[in-house]
């Protein structure tokens, strides 16, 4: 090893340059990368289950397209998303099918002012408004598109509920549900519709799927 002193200034001072610039360097790609956005999160429901389904995804014609529909990421400048305490849940068309059914829920903006909806409720069978959940909540259904809806004031928004025979699943405790609790996306206040069916009691099984909000009444064919 050379001793210290026996190294030539001029090395000395390239070398201490050399560590500043790669400082610098390293300074600059940490300042560029933080200035990427973070990517866009996955809208979830407070109590909605991300699973995926037991059954096939159901495929329903697509309604209309109202004025009120709008692409995501195009929000309205001023529109705040829809709260429990501004909607009013009810039940809309309904169709049966070999071992399930298919219910349609409408949402009703029932506030003065437009709000706005995206991506999948919360909705699961409950004892009783403000009661306990019995069972899984419904798990996710793929088959209706992603999208930012603008709801005007007495507009509709709807969401596919699909029933299944809850004697169809292994190891289901069977037991009878009179109301659904329904989450509007990204809200915790909590909605309620008196509906009527068997589930299990145990929440390992999940019986019923639930599409993503879309514009309109609705269908259950």
């Amino acid at each position: 090893m050379i001793p210290a002193p026996l190294i030539a200034p001029h090395k000395r001072t390239a070398a201490a340059l050399t560590g500043t610039c790669g400082l610098i360097m390293v300074g600059l790609l940490i300042t560029a990368c933080s200035t990427a956005g973070p990517g866009q999160a996955a809208a979830q429901s407070p109590s909605g289950s991300a699973g995926s389904a037991a059954s096939p995804a159901v495929s329903r014609p697509a309604s209309a397209t109202p004025s009120t529909g709008t692409p995501a990421g195009s929000t309205p400048a001023g529109a705040p998303g829809c709260l429990a305490s501004g909607l009013q849940a009810q039940l809309g068309a309904a169709q049966g099918t070999a071992g399930t059914i298919y219910q349609v829920i409408v949402l009703t903006n029932t506030s003065a002012s437009s709000c706005t909806l995206q991506g999948y409720p919360g909705v699961s069978f409950v004892t009783g408004p403000g009661g306990h959940e019995i069972g899984a909540p419904a798990a996710r259904n793929p088959a209706v598109a992603v999208t930012l809806l603008t709801l005007p004031a007495g507009g509709k928004a709807n969401v596919l509920l699909a029933v299944h025979d809850a004697g169809a699943f292994g190891g289901c405790r069977l037991t009878s549900a009179d109301w659904l609790r329904i989450y509007p996306p990204g809200d915790y206040g909590s909605l309620y519709v008196q509906y009527k069916a068997q589930t299990c009691a145990n929440r390992a099984k999940s019986i019923t799927t639930v599409t993503a909000v879309a514009a309109g009444a609705g269908s259950a064919s």
